[in-house]
């Protein structure tokens, strides 16, 4: 039996996409929530990094301070998708796996 592909992907709002699967299965995703599992190599590297200084402040840049949207979403092949954010960051692939798996552990928590 081969893995279940996305059938539909539904803006629910600016911020919440819906994926419908194969096998009836439906995950919703938030833009953050994407975001924070962006699977890029910078965005492994800053999620593996010590935590920065407390008492130093980080300077946001006016896409970073506004609300995060998903900007576009366009597939890449059978096995992935590219997803742009509001914030300017679009260069990871989330496999069809990845989004999966995202969703599977959104559903269980």
């Amino acid at each position: 039996m081969s893995a279940p592909t996305p059938t539909a992907i539904h803006r629910l709002a600016d911020d919440r996409i819906q994926i419908d699967w194969s096998d009836g299965v439906q995950h919703v995703f938030t833009a953050r929530g994407l975001r924070e599992a962006c699977p890029c190599a910078t965005c492994r590297e800053k999620r593996s990094a010590p935590p920065p200084n407390p008492m130093q402040l980080t300077v946001l840049s006016s896409a970073e301070a506004r609300p995060l949207t998903i900007a576009g979403m366009r597939p890449v092949g059978a096995y992935a998708y590219n997803i742009a954010f509001s914030d300017g960051h679009d260069s990871g692939l989330f496999t069809m796996e990845r989004l999966r798996e995202l969703g599977a552990a959104i559903a269980a928590s």
